[in-house]
C-alpha cells in the first residue's frame, strides 16, 4: 500500500515502531496503544478514528481493506473497554465484513497469517460484546469459530491460544460455572508463556474473582496482588483501576463494608471520568447494596435506578437483571410486595432466556425467603400449610442445585468453601420442613445430605468441556452463592476482561491440572423403600434437574437401611446432619422396627461441642494443648467428665431413642448402634454419653457403638482383592481366593521416620524396643498364631524398623492379608482447609519417594490422597490406590486423629481411604492421642504403667475376635468401670474413648 509522509513532528519520540503499513499509520497505532495503556480511551479512539478517515480516503484495494479492518478492530477494542457497546458492535461488524470480503484475495503466507490474526481478534471482540450483552450462546459460537481457525494460525508461543482460553474462562464466569472456570484458568496460567504480558494479569484477576465469589478471600487477594504487580510492570493504568472494583467486591463479600465503600467510590470516580459507563454501573449497583445495608433506602434506590438505566442503555441484559433482583429485595424491605414480585419475575425471565440457571435459583431462593419471612410476620391461619409448601417448592430444588454446584470444583478446599455459602439455602429448607412438621421430609433430607460425595477416579482433569452451556451444565459445573447477602449480584458476573485478541480452549494440557486435587461426583440416589423404589427427595431432585440443568445425584442407588439378612442382632442406624440446628434420623433393623427424627438447637449443640473441644488434647505430646488436657481438662476428672458427658447427651441425643434402645435390649438382646456423625459432632465420644439424667448410665452400657461412613463408600462388590467375611453385626458375604494368604497379619509398629530422632516430634511413640513387656507379649502372640509381615525372628525386630516404606507396604498388601495394624504418627489435615485427603501417616519413606504429599525435611509421608489416587496423577500408566494398597478386611490406625475424616464435609481421609480400598472395618481415633510417655511426664504415672500399650493390645485383641466391635466395646466398658470406681488417670477416657470402629 502507498507510503504516506509524516504530517507532524509530534510523534518523533516513537522512533522504533513496527513497520507494517507505513506512516502515519504505524506511528499512529503506536500512539493509540500508549493512550490505551494510560487509560485515556477518548484520545486513543480519536487517533484510531483519524487514521480510519485517512484510510477510507485511499484508493480501495485488499491491502487498504485490511488496514481498515485492523483500525475498526482496534476501535471496537477501545469501545468495549469504555463499555460503549453500541459503537463497539458497529465497529466489529464492519471489521468482520471487510475481512470476509478479502478472504479469497491472493495473499502470501505472511499475509495469510496477518489476516488470520485479525480475524481471530475480530471474532474475540464480537464474542466479548455478545457476552456483555447477555447473548451467551452466540458468544460461545464466536469462540468456537475462533477455535476452528486457530490451528491454521502460526502461534509458536501459544499467546493466541491462551487469549482464547481466557475468553472461555470469562464466559464460564458469566454463567457462574465456577468450578470449570477455575480449572481452566489454573491450567491456562500454568501453560501461558511469560511473554503474554496482557493475558497473565487478566488470568490472575479471573482467578481472584472466582475465589472471591466462592468464599476464598485470602487466595483472591493473593491473585489480585500478583495481577497488580504485572499490570504495574506494563503500565496498564486502566486495568489497575478496574482491579480496585474487583478488590471492593471481595471486601464486600468478606464483610468489610467500609473498605468496599471506599474502593467502589474511588473506582466510580475514575470510571465516570473516563466515561466507562458499564463499569460505573457495576459500581453503582454495588454501592446501592451497601447503601441499603446501612439503612439509606433513598440513596440505594437512586443508585439502583442509575445502574439499571445504564445497563439498559448498554444492552447489558444480564447485568440489568441483576440490578432488578437487587431492586426486588429493596422493594420487599419497604413492604412493596407487588413491586418485588414484578422485578423478581422480570429478572428471572432474563436469566431463563439467557440460560443463567443459577440466577434463576437465586430468584427462587429469594422468593422462598420472603415467603418464610411473611410467615413469621403474619398469621396465615388455615393457609399456612399451603404457604409453607409453596416456599419449599421454590427453596428445596434451588438449594439442591446450589449444593450440587460444588462437584464442578477440582479441589476439596474450593468445595468446602462453596458449601459454607450454599449451606444458607439448605438451612432455609430445614427450617421450612420443621415448620411443616414433616417428619418424612426431614428424614429424607438427612439421608440425602449424609450420602456423601463419590470419588471420581475416572474424571481426569483436562481441558474444560467445549461448551460452557453444554457438557459443563449437564455435569454440574455451575453455581451461585446462597448466602444471606447473595441477593447482591456477583460483580464477577459482569466482569469486562476483554483482551485485544483471540482465546480458545485449545492447548490446555491435561497434565497441567492432573495434581489439582481429588475430583468428586454427585452422591448416589438414596433408595427409601425396597418395595416402592422411592428415592429420597425424588420429586425435588427432578424439579432441580429440570429447572437448573444440573445433575443432583448419580445414577447409582444405595439403600439407606440395613437389611435383616446382613445382621443377626438388633441394630439402629443413626445419621446426623448440620443445617443450623443439628438434625438426626434413626432406623431399626435386625428384628426391631421403627424410625424417628430429632434435632438439637444450634446454640446448645455448639456450646456442648465447644466444651468437648476444650477438654481434648492439642497436637503433639509436648504442646500446651496436651498439658492443659491433663492439667485441667474435663476428661481427667471423673466429676467434670460426667458433667461433660451429660451436657453432650442433652444436646445431641434424644431421650426417645434411649428409651427404644432399652426396650429393644430387654426383648431382643444388646443392640448395635451405628452412628454417622455430622462434621460438627464428629469428635463426640458417643459411647460416653450420659443418657440418663438420674444415674451415670452411659450409651456404651446399653449398646455396642460403631461409627459409619457415608453410604457413597458402599461397594457393590468386595473390590479387586477378595477378602474374608467380617462379622461385626453387619457384614458382606465372604469372597475368598484360593491363592490368597488370608492368615497374614501386617504389623507396622512405630516405624523409624528418616531424619527424625527418637525424641523429636516425629520420633518414637512406643518407646525403646524391648522396654515394654506387654507389647513384646502381644507381638509374640501374633507370631505364635500365624504369619506376620514383616518376617521377624524375635518381637523386638518388629519395632522401630527402617524398611517399612510405601513400596514395602504395597507388596505386603498385594500378597493378601487379613489384618493391618499401624501404630505410629498420623498428621491430620486442618479442618478449615477442607481437604481431608491431606491427612498422612508416616512410614520409612525418604524424600526421593514419589507421592502426592509434601516432604517433611528428609521424609515424604503417605497421604490419604496417595491411598485413593495412587499414581494416577503422577504418570500416564498410573494405578489407583486401591490396586497399589488394597486394604485387608480389618485395619487399625492407632495414631493422632487417624479417624478425623468425618470432621470434614467430604470424608476422604485415612480411615475412609482404607474403606474405599477394601477394608470392612477400620479402628481409628477421633482426636490426638496421648502417648504413655505423656502420661508419665504430664500426669506423673509410673513408667511401669503404659496406657497406650494397653490400648494397642486391646485393639489387636478386638481385631482377632469374631465380633471386633463388641470386643472393643467390652474393653472400653471395663475402662469406664475403673474410671467410675477409682478415677485413676490411666483409665481416663482421654485415651480409650478416642478409639472407634468405622464401617460403611
Amino acid at each position: 500500500m502507498p507510503e504516506t509522509s509524516r504530517e507532524d513532528g509530534e510523534h518523533e519520540e516513537n522512533a522504533a515502531v513496527t513497520q507494517l503499513y507505513g506512516e502515519p499509520f504505524d506511528s499512529g497505532l503506536a500512539l493509540a496503544e500508549q493512550h490505551q495503556l494510560a487509560a485515556d480511551l477518548t484520545a486513543a479512539c480519536a487517533v484510531y478514528e483519524q487514521l480510519l478517515t485517512l484510510a477510507e480516503s485511499i484508493e480501495d484495494s485488499p491491502d487498504v481493506q485490511f488496514l481498515r479492518a485492523h483500525l475498526l478492530a482496534n476501535i471496537a477494542s477501545v469501545r468495549l473497554t469504555a463499555t460503549d457497546l453500541v459503537a463497539a458492535e458497529d465497529a466489529v461488524e464492519r471489521s468482520r465484513a471487510l475481512l470476509d470480503g478479502i478472504a479469497s484475495a491472493p495473499m502470501g503466507p505472511r499475509g495469510r497469517q496477518l489476516w488470520l490474526e485479525m480475524m481471530l481478534r475480530t471474532l474475540l471482540a464480537r464474542a466479548d460484546l455478545l457476552r456483555r450483552t447477555g447473548r451467551l450462546d452466540e458468544a460461545l459460537a464466536c469462540l468456537d469459530e475462533a477455535a476452528l481457525r486457530l490451528p491454521e494460525f502460526h502461534d509458536p508461543e501459544g499467546l493466541r491460544t491462551s487469549e482464547l482460553g481466557l475468553n472461555r474462562v470469562h464466559l464460564l464466569i458469566e454463567r457462574s460455572e465456577w468450578g470449570a472456570a477455575e480449572e481452566q484458568a489454573s491450567a491456562l496460567l500454568s501453560t501461558t508463556p511469560a511473554t503474554a504480558v496482557e493475558t497473565i494479569p487478566r488470568l490472575l484477576i479471573a482467578l481472584g474473582l472466582i475465589c472471591a465469589s466462592t468464599g476464598r478471600f485470602d487466595p483472591a487477594e493473593d491473585y489480585f496482588a500478583r495481577a497488580e504487580d504485572a499490570l504495574r510492570a506494563t503500565g496498564d493504568t486502566g486495568e489497575l483501576q478496574s482491579l480496585l472494583a474487583h478488590r471492593a467486591y471481595t471486601a464486600m463479600h468478606r464483610g468489610d463494608f467500609d473498605l468496599a465503600e471506599q474502593l467502589f467510590a474511588e473506582a466510580s470516580e475514575f470510571f465516570e471520568r473516563q466515561r466507562q459507563y458499564g463499569d460505573l454501573a457495576v459500581c453503582e449497583q454495588a454501592r446501592a447494596f451497601l447503601a441499603g445495608r446501612r439503612g439509606d433506602s433513598t440513596g440505594a434506590d437512586d443508585l439502583m435506578a442509575a445502574s439499571l438505566s445504564r445497563f439498559e442503555q448498554l444492552g447489558a441484559s444480564i447485568a440489568a437483571a441483576d440490578t432488578m433482583l437487587l431492586g426486588a429485595q429493596h422493594a420487599y424491605d419497604r413492604g412493596d410486595i407487588t413491586e418485588m414480585q414484578r422485578l423478581a419475575q422480570e429478572a428471572r425471565d432474563v436469566y431463563q432466556a439467557r440460560e443463567v440457571h443459577e440466577r434463576c435459583a437465586q430468584v427462587d431462593l429469594m422468593l422462598a425467603r420472603t415467603l418464610e419471612d411473611n410467615l413469621n410476620r403474619t398469621d396465615h391461619g388455615d393457609h399456612e400449610r399451603k404457604s409453607v409448601d409453596n416456599a419449599l417448592s421454590l427453596a428445596l430444588p434451588a438449594a439442591l442445585a446450589l449444593e450440587a454446584a460444588r462437584y464442578g470444583f477440582a479441589t476439596a478446599h474450593a468445595r468446602s468453601q462453596w458449601l459454607e455459602l450454599a449451606d444458607d439455602a439448605m438451612r432455609l429448607v430445614f427450617r421450612l420442613a420443621v415448620r411443616r412438621q414433616d417428619q418424612g421430609l426431614l428424614f429424607e433430607l438427612v439421608e440425602h445430605r449424609c450420602a456423601g460425595a463419590s470419588l471420581a477416579l475416572d474424571r481426569t482433569p483436562s481441558a474444560p468441556p467445549a461448551s460452557p452451556g453444554g457438557d459443563a451444565r449437564a455435569s454440574g459445573e455451575t453455581g451461585e452463592t446462597g448466602e444471606s447477602v447473595s441477593v447482591f449480584p456477583s460483580a464477577a458476573m459482569k466482569m469486562y476482561g476483554h483482551v485485544d485478541g483471540p482465546t480458545t480452549l485449545g492447548g490446555v494440557a491435561a497434565d497441567a491440572a492432573a495434581s489439582a486435587g481429588l475430583r468428586v461426583a454427585p452422591p448416589p440416589k438414596v433408595r427409601m423403600s425396597q418395595e416402592s423404589g422411592r428415592v429420597a427427595l425424588q420429586e425435588y431432585i427432578a424439579a432441580a434437574e429440570f429447572r437448573y440443568h444440573r445433575r443432583i445425584v448419580d445414577e447409582e442407588e444405595v439403600p439407606f437401611w440395613i437389611t435383616d439378612d446382613l445382621t443377626s442382632r438388633p441394630v439402629v442406624q443413626v445419621r446426623l446432619a448440620d443445617a443450623g440446628d443439628l438434625f438426626m434420623t434413626w432406623t431399626w433393623a435386625g428384628g426391631a422396627r421403627g424410625f424417628g427424627t430429632g434435632h438439637g438447637p444450634a446454640e446448645e449443640v455448639d456450646r456442648a461441642v465447644r466444651a468437648l473441644a476444650a477438654a481434648l488434647p492439642g497436637p503433639g505430646a509436648a504442646t500446651e494443648g496436651m498439658r492443659q488436657a491433663f492439667a485441667s481438662g474435663a476428661m481427667t476428672d471423673p466429676r467434670n467428665e460426667h458433667a461433660l458427658a451429660r451436657a453432650l447427651a442433652e444436646a445431641v441425643w434424644p431421650e426417645g431413642l434411649t428409651a427404644q434402645i432399652r426396650q429393644v435390649s430387654a426383648r431382643a438382646g444388646r443392640p448395635l448402634v451405628r452412628i454417622q456423625p455430622s462434621p460438627r459432632v464428629a469428635q463426640v465420644p458417643w459411647e460416653l454419653l450420659a443418657v440418663d439424667a438420674e444415674s451415670d448410665v452411659r450409651l456404651i452400657d446399653l449398646a455396642d457403638v460403631v461409627t459409619t461412613a457415608p453410604t457413597s463408600l458402599r461397594r457393590p462388590d468386595p473390590g479387586p482383592y477378595p477378602r474374608p467375611a467380617l462379622d461385626a453385626g453387619v457384614h458382606r458375604d465372604p469372597a475368598a481366593s484360593p491363592d490368597t494368604d488370608t492368615d497374614t497379619v501386617v504389623l507396622v509398629l512405630d516405624p523409624r521416620i528418616p531424619g527424625f530422632r527418637a525424641d523429636s516430634p516425629l520420633g518414637s511413640v512406643l518407646g525403646p524396643p524391648g522396654s515394654d513387656p506387654e507389647l513384646f507379649a502381644f507381638v509374640q502372640s501374633r507370631l505364635d498364631a500365624g504369619a506376620v509381615v514383616p518376617s521377624v525372628a524375635t518381637p523386638a525386630e518388629a519395632f522401630r524398623r527402617t524398611d517399612l516404606d510405601r513400596d514395602w507396604l504395597s507388596g505386603a498388601l498385594r500378597k493378601g492379608a487379613r489384618r493391618l495394624m499401624y501404630v505410629g504418627h498420623v498428621s491430620g489435615a486442618p479442618v478449615e482447609g477442607g481437604q481431608s485427603e491431606d491427612g498422612t501417616l508416616h512410614l520409612c519413606c525418604g524424600p526421593g519417594t514419589a507421592g502426592l504429599a509434601e516432604t517433611v525435611r528428609t521424609h515424604r509421608p503417605l497421604s490419604a490422597k496417595d491411598l485413593l489416587l495412587g499414581t494416577l496423577p503422577l504418570r500416564a500408566d498410573g494405578e489407583p490406590g486401591a490396586r497399589i494398597w488394597p486394604a485387608p478386611p480389618r485395619v487399625a490406625l492407632i495414631g493422632c486423629e487417624s479417624g478425623g475424616d468425618l470432621r470434614f464435609a467430604e470424608s476422604f481421609g485415612l480411615a475412609t481411604a482404607m474403606l474405599h480400598n477394601g477394608a470392612e472395618l477400620v479402628t481409628a481415633t477421633r482426636w490426638v492421642l496421648p502417648t504413655s510417655f505423656a502420661f508419665h511426664r504430664l500426669a506423673g504415672l509410673p513408667e511401669s504403667v503404659r496406657p497406650l500399650s494397653a490400648a494397642v493390645v486391646a485393639v489387636d485383641t478386638a481385631h482377632e475376635d469374631q465380633d471386633p466391635v463388641g470386643r472393643l466395646g467390652r474393653w472400653q466398658r471395663e475402662q469406664l468401670d475403673h474410671w467410675r470406681s477409682d478415677g485413676r488417670i490411666e483409665h481416663s477416657p482421654l485415651l480409650w474413648a478416642a478409639m472407634t470402629c468405622i464401617v460403611v
